[in-house]
């Protein structure tokens, strides 16, 4: 018997966003997934160190936005970016994944409360974090629109 269920946010031109979870009868915790092609603004020294501070201040951005009376203060943050293929005007797939832990087990996965909250989490990272971040362009596409 399937339990996990997944829920579309159509909230950017220039990313894909979706949340989840595993077991949607007992939950326990809630997947955000954001993925886009990120194209460099200006080449760096260090593409690693990069991917690790842009990891960190997400991480930082979900202890400011986290609903603490819903979630947990625990999260992990998974950014999925192979910084050994980037360069200048080319495009590189970037996943990341935010595992997010429930305090109350008797929420209800399609609540529009629990929606909202989500969305405003997402909303906080894609601006805070991904859309302003001085390296990189987004796109939803690996292709360029002529």
């Amino acid at each position: 018997m399937k339990k996990g269920k997944t829920s579309k946010l159509n909230v950017f031109e220039n990313a894909k966003c979706f949340y989840g979870t595993v077991d949607s009868k007992e939950l326990k915790s809630i997947y955000i997934v954001i993925q886009s092609w990120v194209e460099p603004k200006k080449d760096a020294l260090n593409w690693d160190r990069v991917a690790g501070n842009l990891k960190r201040q997400i991480q930082h951005n979900l202890l400011e936005c986290v609903d603490l009376i819903t979630f947990d203060r625990n999260s992990i943050v998974d950014l999925d970016l192979r910084t050994s293929g980037i360069q200048l005007d080319k495009r590189s797939f970037m996943n990341l994944e935010i595992t997010l832990f429930m305090k109350n087990q008797n929420e209800d996965f399609k609540s529009p409360i629990l929606k909202e909250k989500i969305k405003k989490i997402v909303t906080s990272v894609y601006n805070d974090e991904l859309y302003s971040s001085p390296y990189f362009w987004l796109s939803k596409t690996k292709t360029k629109k002529v």
